[in-house]
């Protein structure tokens, strides 16, 4: 599929160089980028294309598993997480004062 779209690339460029042809070359230099886009879907797996949603999933089965293994209720584990955020933020504040008076 990505050779289709490198030839498809090529035959876009040398349309786009003559200027007559330009109309034509600049929709296949389009066609190109999505067979190219096409192609590494099919070539790369889903964990390598998207790592970020990936990890959210992965988070959230992680989730679900402590709750099976440590016999919590999700209400625990979303009180969990709340004071774990909050926690966070706490930090990340007292660090900015600190930071500026740095300053």
């Amino acid at each position: 599929m990505w050779v289709l779209a490198g030839v498809v690339g090529l035959v876009g460029a040398l349309l786009c160089v003559t200027l007559i042809l330009l109309p034509l070359g600049i929709p296949l230099l389009f066609l190109a980028r999505k067979l190219f886009r096409y192609s590494m879907t099919l070539f790369l797996p889903r964990s390598v294309r998207h790592p970020a949603q990936e990890l959210r999933k992965k988070a959230r089965e992680g989730a679900s598993d402590a709750e099976d293994s440590l016999g919590l209720s999700r209400k625990a584990l979303k009180r969990g997480r709340k004071r774990g955020r909050k926690t966070v933020a706490k930090g990340r504040k007292t660090m900015g004062r600190k930071v500026k008076g740095l300053a």
